[in-house]
């Protein structure tokens, strides 16, 4: 059986997940790419205009719209995953993030950054118009003038996002080669 899970994710959530299973997500995700990355890293945790607590990760460029003055998903997609290990096991130490969404492999870094806390979850690339119908709710954007559409921190509210592959685990385990 295939699960839908809440976010925020509790721990023991988080713990009953191995690499492997497939799940669903309902809940907030925000949006952090290569410069969200960087940005969010470079400012006081006091500085960040929202709560990671109760938020996913999602690796992702969404593609928006502006109609009748409000934003419009046309995709939402995710990005490669591997050019934010770099960054990762520190923004996931930073923010207490546990639960991270995006596209391919991730490395050593961010499976460390992941044990006994969190997980690491690959949506399917090329599926950008399926993720963006699973998005409920555009709740808001940060620093759209600095960063640009793709870069920008966007929160989205989803519901049974995915499907969602558990690649990382909170035991270390890892369905990529290291």
């Amino acid at each position: 059986m295939i699960k839908n899970y809440s976010i925020p994710i509790h721990h023991d959530d988080i713990t009953s997940l191995h690499a492997g299973d497939i799940i669903y997500v309902s809940g907030d995700v925000f949006t952090a790419r290569d410069e969200a990355h960087q940005l969010l890293l470079k400012k006081d945790v006091h500085e960040i205009p929202f709560a990671f607590s109760d938020k996913a990760l999602y690796h992702c460029g969404p593609l928006m719209e502006m109609k009748n003055n409000e934003w419009r998903v046309i995709s939402a997609g995710p990005t490669t995953s591997f050019r934010m290990e770099s960054f990762e096991q520190d923004l996931i130490k930073k923010f207490d993030i546990n639960m991270i969404i995006g596209k391919g492999m991730m490395g050593e870094k961010t499976r460390k950054g992941l044990e006994n806390k969190g997980v690491f979850l690959v949506y399917t690339g090329g599926a950008g118009a399926l993720a963006a119908d699973q998005i409920t709710k555009i709740k808001e954007v940060f620093w759209l003038d600095e960063l640009g559409m793709a870069e920008a921190v966007w929160i989205f509210s989803v519901d049974h996002f995915g499907p969602l592959v558990v690649a990382i685990d909170s035991y270390g385990n890892t369905l990529f080669r290291s």
